[in-house]
């Protein structure tokens, strides 16, 4: 089996058509038919069932395409350590990012590893929480962050930011008449929400709070990104749900963020890794990511006050 065998298997389950596939790999469809046989004659398995309509995969074919991808990932990330030596890199931390990382942290993060640890390069990967938990597992990232801790076993899960859930709120729209908006009134309104298939552990934990009262919520849109929730909300499409930074943070004019009445509930994020392993890089860097748990070096949030809000102008 060489590489040559897995672009042809990898383009082919992707496409699903052998002539766009041939296309889109520069050769004949021909000998791409040859390589495809030749790939299940070594596997001793049929990988696609193919008719004069169309091509789909066997049970064989998606199990084995489960696997290639983090081959030609691992195989790039040893061409990048290269690469990173030349360039005169020591070291490497290869950092996954699901759930949208809270943005004013992040450039402080990586501005503090530059300053204390210039000689490590540090390579950042967005990924889905399972791609981010199978790549842990499999030595493709060495640390991530999540807004999950259910992660099973061999991964540890440490909670190490926080901030709170706030309200993101169209200007001139009839709840900006609470400082502290009732959950109840909220869920008369439509929401946009994180979809869960992207941002998988910040919509579980905005479900939970929504689980609080026994009404259902108006789900008006699910999307993929902050910055459109804060879109259709600056739109006044909807309410929305996220960390206060995400809101402070959007571009979008008329946004005002408000807390739910009460105690605020809070949006944990998680540092995930291995278990065992450690490495002297890996631990500097836990410690830097405690130390900028808040600007004023570390110290925790203080709580809201009551008429907390932000108007991104």
């Amino acid at each position: 089996m060489e590489l040559r065998h897995l672009r042809c298997f990898l383009a082919v389950a992707e496409e699903l058509h052998f002539a766009r596939a041939a296309e889109r790999l520069h050769i004949e469809q021909s000998p791409l038919s040859r390589t495809i046989k030749e790939l299940e004659e070594d596997l001793g398995e049929q990988l696609f069932v193919r008719t004069s309509r169309s091509t789909r995969l066997t049970r064989a074919g998606k199990l084995f395409l489960e696997h290639v991808p983090r081959i030609f990932t691992a195989l790039q990330q040893a061409r990048d350590s290269v690469k990173a030596a030349t360039n005169g890199f020591h070291g490497q931390l290869r950092i996954a990012l699901s759930d949208g990382i809270t943005p004013s942290r992040l450039p402080a993060l990586l501005a503090l590893c530059r300053q204390e640890e210039p000689e490590v390069e540090i390579r950042l990967f967005e990924v889905p929480l399972s791609q981010q938990i199978k790549g842990l597992h499999d030595d493709l990232y060495d640390v991530g962050f999540s807004q999950s801790d259910g992660m099973g076993e061999g991964i540890t899960a440490e909670a190490v930011w926080s901030d709170a859930l706030m309200v993101a709120v169209p200007a001139r729209h009839p709840l900006l008449k609470y400082k502290r908006i009732p959950l109840e009134e909220v869920l008369r309104h439509p929401l946009v929400l994180g979809d869960p298939l992207v941002c998988e552990g910040h919509a579980r934990q905005v479900e939970r709070v929504l689980r609080r009262l026994d009404m259902e919520p108006l789900i008006a849109e699910r999307v993929a990104s902050f910055d459109l929730m804060m879109a259709l909300v600056s739109a006044g499409f909807a309410l929305g749900l996220a960390g206060a930074p995400h809101i402070a943070a959007s571009r979008e004019p008329g946004v005002v963020a408000r807390p739910l009445a009460g105690r605020s509930p809070l949006l944990t994020t998680y540092l995930l890794r291995p278990e065992g392993k450690s490495s002297g890089v890996l631990s500097r860097f836990i410690e830097r990511v405690q130390a900028i748990e808040a600007p004023d070096g570390g110290r925790p949030t203080p709580p809201l006050e009551p008429d907390t809000q932000k108007e991104v102008e």
